[in-house]
């Protein structure tokens, strides 16, 4: 039967000769990678900002990652973290581990270009923010101004970061599905393969575990991930050393499994 609620991992902080039991979601963001792994609301958009303004002003000249695997959320709280990502002097580096679909989409293209990843079968949508909006006729086309408003934004934002076009371009019409831009792609909703992403500049690369050979020795138990016994819990032991990157993440449980 498996163990119920969040697993404890053993953690080394650097310059402290012991360990220490910490919950794994915060063995994590010492390691300075952030999981978005759920709707996103203003309480988890306000813990996201927190822990990235925090990671920030400890030490900015260090990468931030942040893996995505989940449905996206609300506009307002997914444009506040997106913001918030441009505007931190860490650099913001971005990996999609399962799907990334609607705004979680949007923020995985705002990653550091260069620092942009997927998993093989990961899978990405994208489209316009919804609005669901009611009461008298002017306040309906206010909501849908501002709804205008801020898809005009989203999508220069890609345009931006892919290198797509925003509006359309002058192409003969028989080319006409055959040539991309934002404003048509995202009229209704585009699905994306992580090589497609890749093509589309969502991102930059394809994260491909190393194949794993049944011979290969463990790593020394002092550095990295390891395995570890608490009470009747199994746990990982976590080194803090500098920053792991998703490919160095996934080169480091390839060696353990």
């Amino acid at each position: 039967m498996m163990p119920i609620g969040t697993p404890k991992v053993l953690y080394r902080t650097p310059g402290e000769g012991s360990w220490q039991w910490v919950d794994l979601w915060n063995a994590l963001y010492r390691e300075r990678v952030i999981f978005i792994g759920q709707n996103i609301d203003e309480e988890f958009s306000n813990q996201i900002l927190a822990t990235m303004l925090y990671l920030d002003s400890v030490d900015d000249s260090k990468r931030v990652y942040l893996y995505i695997n989940g449905p996206g959320g609300d506009v307002t709280p997914t444009l506040a973290i997106y913001d918030t990502m441009q505007s931190l002097k860490s650099p913001v580096g971005t990996h999609c581990v399962g799907f990334a679909y609607h705004l979680a989409g949007f923020l995985l293209a705002g990653g550091e270009k260069g620092n942009r990843s997927a998993m093989p079968l990961s899978r990405i949508a994208l489209d316009s923010p919804a609005g669901a909006a009611r009461g008298q006729a002017d306040d309906i086309r206010n909501e849908a101004d501002e709804l205008l408003r801020v898809r005009d934004y989203i999508f220069k934002e890609l345009s931006r970061k892919t290198g797509q076009p925003f509006e359309k371009v002058s192409v003969p019409k028989a080319d006409f599905y055959n040539v991309s831009w934002i404003t048509k792609d995202l009229s209704r909703i585009k699905r994306f393969g992580s090589q497609e992403a890749l093509e589309y500049g969502l991102i930059d690369r394809i994260i491909r575990p190393p194949r794993i050979k049944e011979d290969m020795p463990r790593k020394d138990a002092g550095t990295g991930l390891a395995l570890g016994v608490s009470s009747n819990t199994s746990s990982a032991a976590l080194s803090v050393g500098s920053p792991r990157s998703p490919q160095q993440l996934s080169d480091g449980l390839a060696h353990w499994l």
